[in-house]
């Protein structure tokens, strides 16, 4: 598989079970309906996970901001960033399709506008644009600071067998923990997007759809969960260049 298409088909899966997760919790009638954020939190873990694993051939950044946080850190070329993220918007969006796919029946019976936009994007429990962005700043510089050490990680360091743990496979699990970690501490506030294709481009399909079920893609917001994780991993990097 090439990179791109690693990308894309990664991005697809996190977004199919990611955003799976929350119409499962969120819309009417289903088998699990109001299980709450720890369901939802713990889900996500999983979904970075099995797209972590497909994804090995690229990397498995599966995310804007690492891929601009590496970038910028030095760790991947600034030529091949935006062939990445081309793919992790296209598989994001594809992603999103086929929850509401999945979904559709129940899209049709919720009538909370704010639930079935959840299964899409995310939105702040409580709207403060500023202090929104810095949530959303604080949750990705922790997601790309950590990620840069797992990078340069290797089991059997110094010898003939090292091996590098990366973002593929071998660093599946301590990614998703990660990112169960930063849902589960940091997420309450904005929903924790910590990634511009994550939130922005199922927000471009529901656009598209939305109107089929009664729900607006509020993109008055929609420039949050995009510039602060972009931020936030900017950020990162240079704090990792200061300590490193």
């Amino acid at each position: 598989m090439s990179p791109f298409m690693s990308e894309l088909v990664g991005t697809m899966i996190l977004i199919l079970l990611g955003n799976g997760v929350v119409a499962n919790v969120v819309l009417k009638g289903t088998k699990g309906n109001s299980s709450g954020w720890i369901v939802i939190t713990t889900a996500w873990a999983f979904a970075v996970y099995v797209a972590v694993l497909v994804s090995g051939a690229s990397g498995a950044h599966l995310n804007p901001a690492v891929t601009i946080g590496l970038a910028a850190a030095g760790k991947f070329a600034w030529g091949s960033v935006v062939p990445y993220i081309i793919a992790q918007f296209i598989g994001s969006a594809l992603g999103a399709l086929l929850v509401y796919t999945v979904y559709i029946d129940h899209f049709k019976v919720t009538e909370d506008e704010g639930a079935k936009r959840a299964c899409f994007c995310t939105e702040p429990a409580i709207r403060n644009y500023r202090n929104n962005f810095i949530s959303e700043v604080i949750g990705t510089f922790v997601l790309i600071f950590v990620i840069l050490y797992i990078v340069g990680v290797e089991f059997a360091p110094g010898t003939a067998d090292a091996t590098p743990i990366g973002l593929g496979s071998l660093g599946a699990l301590p990614v998703a923990l990660l990112v169960w970690s930063i849902g589960l501490s940091l997420g309450g506030t904005t929903g924790y997007a910590i990634n511009p294709a994550r939130d922005n481009a199922p927000r471009a399909v529901l656009t598209f759809i939305g109107s089929k079920f009664n729900t607006r893609p509020d993109w008055e917001y929609g420039w949050i969960p995009c510039a602060g994780p972009v931020a936030g991993a900017i950020l990162a990097a240079i704090v990792y260049h200061i300590f490193n």
